[in-house]
């Protein structure tokens, strides 16, 4: 038996939850070694000062710009491709995997030769202060350098978990990630290099990935293949990948807008300490999240083979699967992160201002994101089944089309209180029309599988 055949009988007949948590623990092990990162360097550029850890903050803004693409194709071609390979077709999954790829390395330059013509601008409009931009240039300089290794290290990542490869992913994912913690300590303290040390290991750390993403796909250990000669504009393919990532595109580029008014509506009400407190909480709560997020995303390809595959009673206990593990799973995380709330921000920076903001913002997170599996798991299982519109209103409620008109008004009239409280009301209020698609997409798939 082939080895195709091998991944085919695999997806389709393991059971489904050892299935999930197979492929969601590499995963799982990839999102922790990344958010341990922005942890850990969040902690060590919160020793070189305040106005230094609000540059965190505002690069970690450009980043989702570039994170927003990534996943646009990431998202958009793994989901075709793995109901390609559910459907065997393993020739059209390597067209679609080789257009995404080199459409997301190509966005990545765009970005990057618009940055560096706007770099002042952009700094400004990323929400940074004027005592935060020096710090915020001489990091985001080495992360637009890299820009295209970037988007497309988030591509290729995405493409090697829907073909239910994602060990291999979390190679290259774990690889960068530990790079990038000793090179932070060699380039900041070890060199005085300071906060461009951060962004050159950040540099270093991405290519270095990238290169063993795509070695993944080069030496033959994937069934889809990457060369230029596959790029294909047959069919309208580079407009069908773009409008099934597209949610993914929407939620992280609200997510990335919606992280730059953050850090302009705190700077507003409580200057640099406010955009630094607002940051640690962000990648705090990013971290506690990571859990749930990895799985869902070992979801993803189980849902999308299944579906390709007319295992449609495998898709259905996958998701419910899914739901019960994310929601447990952060229940518990979450719980430990407002006992000690405090002490967490104090580990980034010890500044009272920062802890105080920082506290209040981390419990109001940690209560919220209890609710936040209901969609995450609702959206992915649309974006894996091709359900493009419901993917999309779903992806736009979970990245900011609540938070951003929030955060707008809240804070007119509660001050800083609003600017913490607008992304748990929001989170909040996307759960009731995740559970009504989700009603919706079972009543219309069917209860029995397609024939052999």
């Amino acid at each position: 038996m082939d080895s195709a055949m091998l991944q085919y009988n695999k997806m389709t007949q393991v059971p489904v939850t050892k299935l999930v948590l197979q492929l969601a623990i590499p995963t799982i092990l990839s999102m922790m070694a990344t958010t341990i990162y922005n942890l850990v360097d969040t902690a060590f550029v919160g020793t070189l000062g305040t106005s230094a850890s609000g540059a965190v903050g505002v690069v970690f803004g450009f980043m989702s710009i570039l994170q927003a693409f990534g996943f646009l194709f990431g998202q958009g071609a793994g989901s075709l491709l793995s109901r390609k390979l559910g459907a065997k077709e393993a020739k059209n999954a390597s067209l679609v995997a080789s257009t995404g790829f080199f459409a997301s390395f190509l966005c990545g330059i765009i970005v990057a030769v618009l940055g560096f013509i706007f770099e002042d601008r952009l700094i400004m409009m990323l929400g940074s202060t004027e005592t935060i931009a020096p710090y915020a240039r001489a990091y985001l300089k080495y992360i637009m350098i890299v820009a295209p290794f970037c988007s497309s290290s988030f591509t290729l990542n995405n493409m090697l978990r829907y073909e239910g490869r994602a060990k291999l992913g979390m190679i290259g994912l774990l690889s960068g990630g530990i790079l990038n913690i000793g090179g932070d300590a060699l380039f900041i303290f070890g060199m005085n290099m300071g906060i461009a040390g951060a962004g050159l290991s950040t540099a270093i750390s991405q290519v270095i990935g990238f290169s063993i993403l795509l070695y993944m796909f080069l030496s033959g250990r994937t069934q889809t293949k990457l060369t230029p000669a596959n790029i294909s504009f047959a069919e309208r393919l580079p407009l069908e990948i773009i409008e099934l990532g597209f949610p993914s595109l929407l939620r992280q580029g609200l997510g990335s807008l919606a992280t730059i008014l953050v850090n302009f509506k705190a700077a507003e009400y409580a200057g640099d300490a406010g955009v630094s407190a607002m940051t640690i909480v962000t990648r705090v709560a990013f971290f506690l999240f990571a859990i749930a997020l990895g799985i869902g995303q070992g979801f993803q390809p189980v849902c999308a083979f299944n579906y390709g595959a007319g295992k449609f009673r495998r898709q259905r206990e996958a998701y419910r699967f899914t739901l019960i593990l994310s929601l447990i799973v952060l229940a518990v995380l979450t719980l430990f992160a407002m006992i000690f709330s405090g002490k967490l921000i104090q580990i980034f920076r010890n500044d009272p201002e920062v802890i105080s903001i920082g506290t209040r913002a981390l419990r109001l997170q940690c209560v919220a994101q209890i609710f936040l599996p209901i969609v995450m798991v609702t959206e992915m299982l649309m974006q894996s089944s091709g359900k493009k519109i419901p993917a999309a209103v779903l992806s736009a409620l979970r990245g900011g089309l609540l938070f951003i008109p929030l955060l707008m008004i809240l804070p007119y009239f509660r001050g800083l209180d609003g600017v913490m409280e607008s992304q748990p009301l929001s989170y909040i209020l996307a759960v009731f029309p995740a559970i009504f698609m989700a009603r919706w997409f079972f009543s219309i798939t069917p209860k029995d599988d397609l024939p052999e």
